[in-house]
């Protein structure tokens, strides 16, 4: 063996190990990419080998190398998916160990072929055939499948599928664990298309057929089938043999989605979310790897799926903030995923009816082409939206809906339409208030309020989960009774209909109520079968939702994004309520919306009454040129944390007396987070500001590399933060 293959460098899923370097065994041939398991100490850990030349490693004589146990059989990683590992740890200063763990986010997918036992029937009449075991075996005659997929189809426990089993009226049969995905037909419905979709369709299909990146944002009001459009995009990388990636904000909510794919494509597109089961996991994440799942749908997570044949990324709702990953490594999957295009070489799409500014400049700087869909599709017009300035049409004492909005949902319920409450304030009241010594509920593991949930008769800390009874006394003063709620919440407002409108059907729609695809395609199902008249409900119903019959939308509190003054508080609120108007009058019918608010002429309600997009973006984009923020200029959040506060104190402070001094380089901080304590955690933070050309990543790391922290304290970098909490 030649001395340049006895050894590989190998970067391995341990906390706080980089890359490592094993020998390779006699008579194994190992190259980038390929997964491997190796020994660390007494344990044997999975790895994949690298580049030499892309990571560093420690500088270990061949003598004392530990070999490589095994090289496992799943398919290498492609050279555009190391890549994109490489990029995302650089960008975002992580480690790249964490970048990887994203990628191989399926241990059990690594472990080769398998198989699972299912049950089928078998013609057999059982001895004891009760009138249970006989329905069961008649709703699931013909079927094959688990014994908790067959209780649920029989609609018996599975107790009673035990006992078919036992009595031979279920037989053992055993399948491929990795059963491959039906495959959709690029040409089993094509659409008819109106002129302006052709147009935008006939371009995206020439970006696929040319196999080279471009970047392009599909800017189209609400209702005017961008979706129809994308879908041809998806067509044509099918008929190439190419592989899709449609990353979507919440995978909860793609039921409607789903069923227009399967209209367009005969079948169901492999979805990709937290609520797969491990075995299904294991099936798709082996079925990307081998080029098997042609079209997959999932959340930002499936950015780092290990495709084989990668030809299109579709990022839907791509203005979306949830596409901004909070937790572990700080990504933004809407970057992360024009990078992978680039990387593979394929076109990527943004689409979305608000764009965000980042992508509108790309656009202007010529980065990025745009195609617009400015009318909505077959006919339909954009609702009339309307300010109700509550200075002069206040709700009534203890209420939150003003009498303009009342009326007008009394017009929806006597003409048969349905309507929309949007407030995005999960629960019943955001605050709980001692109304004899004003003390105010907190939660004990964070600087936040204790959200009252009354559905659930419980109070929640929404940052960290924390959950308790309501107290029956006030836990300062122990005053009996002396809670009240403060303020509305959707639960709240639902209250208040119930009040107003006793004959209507309502529904409340948040992510504690909407929490799975199957609750989602519930709520679809009964909102088009006309079972619901009035929806409230979060930012969940901004998102993608088409409702013939709705009509109305009320925004309870228009002024609610406002506060709190972040960077991109007017962006994001306008964003969102022009989402949750786009919602009213996709139908036959006209559609309006009233907004609530307290300040009508802020420019804001302005520009959503006009449908002013452009006038309100070039104001908020000119306010962050002014000052240097992104995309003008470079930010960098570095958030402090221990459970102990004289270290966090201590530890930020001495990153700051450490802040190098440079051109173009600003500090701001150390000061205490707006939430200073988070899941028992004191917090501090400083934010990084830095001319565009400057190198911030290579900075932030010798910055950081230089200053020695207790092991208790951890610093948590995020590059173009979108949270300021």
């Amino acid at each position: 063996m030649s001395e340049a293959r006895s050894r590989v460098r190998v970067l391995v899923l341990q906390y706080g190990l980089g890359a490592l370097d094993y020998a390779v065994p006699d008579g194994t041939s190992l190259a980038p990419g390929d997964i491997v398991a190796v020994p660390l100490g007494p344990r044997i850990i999975t790895g994949a080998v690298w580049e030499a030349d892309a990571l560093p490693a420690k500088d270990v004589p061949d003598a004392k190398l530990r070999a490589v146990a095994a090289r496992l059989d799943v398919p290498p990683l492609p050279a555009p998916m190391r890549r994109l590992i490489d990029w995302v740890a650089d960008y975002y200063v992580a480690p790249p160990a964490a970048v990887l763990r994203m990628a191989l986010s399926v241990s059990s997918a690594l472990g080769g072929d398998r198989t699972l036992v299912e049950y089928r029937p078998t013609g057999t009449t059982p001895a004891r055939a009760t009138p249970q075991r006989t329905a069961a075996l008649e709703r699931i005659a013909g079927r094959q499948g688990t014994p908790r997929d067959l209780a649920r189809w029989g609609q018996v426990s599975d107790a009673v599928i035990r006992g078919l089993v036992t009595a031979g009226a279920l037989a053992k049969v055993e399948v491929a664990a990795d059963a491959p995905f039906p495959v959709p037909d690029p040409d089993f419905a094509p659409p008819r298309l109106e002129a302006a979709q052709a147009q935008a369709a006939a371009a995206l299909v020439a970006d696929v057929e040319a196999r080279a990146f471009a970047p392009t944002l599909l800017d189209g009001v609400t209702g005017s089938g961008k979706t129809e459009v994308y879908f041809e995009a998806v067509a044509a990388a099918l008929r190439a043999g190419g592989q899709v990636l449609v990353l979507v904000p919440e995978i909860a909510l793609t039921a409607p989605w789903l069923d227009r794919f399967a209209a367009r494509f005969g079948v169901q597109p492999v979805a990709w979310h937290s609520d797969l089961k491990a075995n299904a996991r294991r099936r798709v994440w082996r079925a990307v790897g081998s080029g098997d799942a042609r079209v997959l749908v999932g959340a930002r997570s499936a950015l780092f799926l290990p495709f084989a044949k990668l030809a299109l990324i579709v990022v839907d709702e791509a203005h979306e903030s949830s596409f901004k990953q909070e937790e572990g490594v700080h990504y933004h999957a809407r970057d992360v995923a024009v990078v992978r295009a680039q990387l593979e070489g394929i076109p990527v799409i943004l689409a979305t009816a608000t764009p965000g500014i980042e992508t509108r400049v790309q656009v202007e700087r010529g980065t990025y082409k745009r195609l617009d869909l400015p009318a909505r599709f077959g006919g339909a017009t954009l609702p009339v939206i309307r300010a109700v300035d509550l200075r002069h049409a206040p709700p009534p004492p203890g209420h939150w809906l003003s009498p303009p909005l009342v009326a007008e949902l009394q017009v929806n319920l006597e003409a048969g339409a349905q309507s929309l409450l949007f407030l995005n304030r999960r629960g019943y009241a955001p605050l709980t208030l001692c109304r004899a010594c004003g003390e105010r509920v907190n939660c004990p593991n964070c600087t936040a309020w204790m959200v009252e949930h009354r559905l659930t008769r419980r109070l929640l800390c929404h940052h960290c989960g924390f959950a308790c009874p309501p107290p029956p006394e006030c836990p300062a003063c122990h005053a009996p009774g002396s809670l009240v709620p403060c303020g509305p919440g959707v639960e709240r407002i639902a209250e208040e209909v119930a009040r107003l409108f006793p004959a209507a059907r309502v529904m409340v729609v948040t992510s504690d109520t909407i929490s799975s695809p199957a609750r989602a395609a519930a709520l679809v199902a009964a909102v088009e079968a006309r079972e619901i008249d009035i929806l409230i409900g979060t930012q969940m119903l901004t998102k993608g939702y088409h409702f013939p019959g709705l009509t109305l939308v009320g925004v309870v509190d228009a002024d609610l994004g406002l506060a709190g003054g972040d960077l991109r508080a007017g962006e994001r609120s306008f964003q969102q309520i022009a989402q949750a108007a786009g919602r009213a009058g996709r139908g036959a019918e006209p559609g309006r919306v009233l907004l609530q608010t307290h300040q009508p002429d802020a420019r804001l309600m302005r520009a959503l009454v006009a449908y002013d997009a452009e006038g309100f973006y070039a104001a908020e984009t000119e306010q962050r040129r002014d000052v240097g923020a992104p995309p003008f200029g470079r930010w960098a959040a570095l958030v402090v944390s221990s459970e102990d506060e004289a270290a966090t104190i201590a530890a930020a402070r001495a990153i700051g007396r450490a802040a190098p001094v440079l051109p173009g380089l600003s500090v701001l901080g150390p000061a205490p987070a707006p939430l200073a304590m988070l899941r028992g955690r004191h917090r501090h933070r400083l934010l990084v500001q830095a001319r565009r050309g400057l190198a911030l990543q290579d900075v932030l790391r010798d910055w950081l590399g230089g200053v020695e922290l207790p092991s208790s304290v951890r610093v948590t970098v995020d590059v173009d933060p979108y949270n300021f909490m």
